[in-house]
């Protein structure tokens, strides 16, 4: 049987008027939850909210629940008088510090990185492929770490940060590459070596908890998958869910 698959994306919450930026992501998620449940939650910047498709078996599949799940998204913001935008950076606004949300995690997290969650306002499209174990996540992470720069420039969808052309296609890599644990992950030998790796990580204090492995690809710490995050939030379902034709 072949593995299912599903997507989390991100969007930023923004005054319809400005078209800036505005940390109001929890009354978006709020309202939204009534049609997603649990697949709707906050980030750690005020102005991000995030959404999750369930899993899918085929790409048809998945772009019908993506055009939901982003239907109720939107009509959830524009009961609040509020629009979302589907790109990897802010266009517009005022950016940094990030206005950070309410949460014992997200208070740590600011503790923790300081000045890394000052610019920390970018929006992923995260992959996740079901796997049988932990261990295959690791080895298909592996055979996936010569693709990722084919995977970021057909991907790239952040040219712009506060109003201003970076002259970059994926600006929100570059913002990415600042933290301790992000970007390409390195190889790992088996799932023991991994754990080790991390195990490091956490006891120099690189890692908050296994959630702040930020590596482009990675087994998830949550779901049975292999999770890719090296991608933009793509601009419409279709560019999220390519058909296969």
């Amino acid at each position: 049987m072949a593995p299912r698959f599903g997507i989390e994306e991100e969007y930023f919450v923004v005054d319809p008027g400005s078209r800036e930026v505005v940390p109001r992501a929890a009354d978006v998620v709020r309202r939204a939850a009534a049609t997603l449940g649990e697949r709707v939650s906050t980030e750690l910047v005020g102005f991000l909210a995030e959404a999750k498709t369930p899993p899918c078996d085929d790409l048809v599949k998945l772009e019908e629940q993506i055009r939901s799940m982003r239907a109720a998204m939107a009509d959830a913001a524009a009961a609040e008088g509020l629009r979302l935008a589907a790109t990897g950076t802010p266009v517009l606004g005022d950016l940094v510090p990030a206005p950070i949300s309410e949460g014992s995690r997200y208070a740590a997290s600011v503790a923790t990185y300081r000045g890394l969650d000052d610019e920390q306002s970018i929006c992923s499209c995260h992959v996740h492929v079901e796997m049988p174990d932990r261990e295959r996540a690791v080895l298909v992470g592996n055979h996936l770490r010569p693709w990722l720069p084919t995977l970021l420039a057909l991907a790239a969808n952040s040219p712009f940060w506060a109003g201003r052309d970076t002259g970059h296609a994926c600006w929100r890599v570059l913002a990415w590459a600042r933290w301790p644990v992000a970007g390409p992950p390195p190889y790992f030998a088996s799932l023991s070596h991994y754990e080790e790796i991390v195990a490091a990580l956490l006891e120099c204090g690189a890692l908050m908890d296994t959630g702040t492995i930020f590596w482009d690809v990675r087994p998830s710490a949550r779901l049975p998958t292999v999770e890719v995050r090296v991608a933009d939030v793509a601009l419409t379902a279709a560019d999220a869910a390519p058909s296969p034709g």
